[in-house]
């Protein structure tokens, strides 16, 4: 399960990567970011009305009202930031979004934590003619819900969660079961408008000979990510 990820690109080197047009950049002068958490902002890629590629910022993880079992009192939302592969068709929660709201979400590496107290981090990130190249994570994203849309974890009202699937060879030994879906970009444009059945044929294990651990050690989790 992902909850920690960077994309420390260029907003210059992600429009170029993901065809975005200039004046379909609503990132500004966003830097670079060598920490994104759960309910946190990101750079993400989607579809606008206009059927345009559009660069904008989404909270991470998919808000649904949180309640106390004990007190009965709500508390402050909870973050869904990972989709199953295997129930992106059928649950409620992202059932919407796989249909009409899928987007590509820019990353430069991501984290998987192995053991507790004190868990050792491991950084993970595809190969490339530089170090630690921008990719594509598959997303969803959905406008914040109006009830949770004035909560301080949604201040951009829009929310992006990560698809995960089954771990590859380099992924399971840090995290038996799951990995997030990288895409390859000749998929991209697939992803973002293809049809349910080709959407779902991506949904599957990066190749592990295009991946590589850039980064291991004990709390390991931001600076240290980019400047070793």
């Amino acid at each position: 399960m992902c909850n920690l990820y960077s994309a420390t690109s260029s907003v210059e080197a992600m429009r170029e990567l993901f065809q975005v047009k200039p004046d379909m950049d609503r990132l500004g002068n966003a830097e670079p970011k060598t920490a994104i958490w759960p309910k946190y902002p990101g750079p993400v890629v989607r579809i606008a009305e206009d059927g345009e590629r559009e660069l904008v910022e989404m909270n991470w993880g998919f808000l649904t009202k949180n309640v106390s079992k004990k007190t009965g009192k709500e508390l402050k939302p909870q973050a869904w930031n990972n989709a199953r592969d295997d129930k992106v068709r059928t649950n409620g929660l992202w059932k919407s979004s796989f249909l009409k709201r899928r987007c590509l979400i820019p990353a430069s590496s991501f984290r998987e934590a192995k053991g507790k107290r004190p868990a050792n981090d491991f950084w993970f990130a595809v190969k490339g003619d530089e170090p630690r190249p921008p990719f594509a994570m598959a997303g969803l994203w959905q406008p914040t819900p109006p009830a949770l849309a004035t909560s301080l974890d949604a201040p951009t009202g829009l929310s992006h969660t990560v698809v995960t699937t089954t771990a590859n060879e380099i992924v399971r030994p840090v995290h038996p079961q799951r990995m997030v879906v990288i895409l390859d970009p000749s998929d991209y444009e697939t992803w973002l408008t293809g049809s349910k059945e080709e959407a779902s044929a991506l949904l599957r294990p990066y190749p592990s000979n295009k991946m590589e651990v850039v980064m291991e050690g004990v709390g390991i989790l931001t600076d240290d990510v980019v400047n070793s």
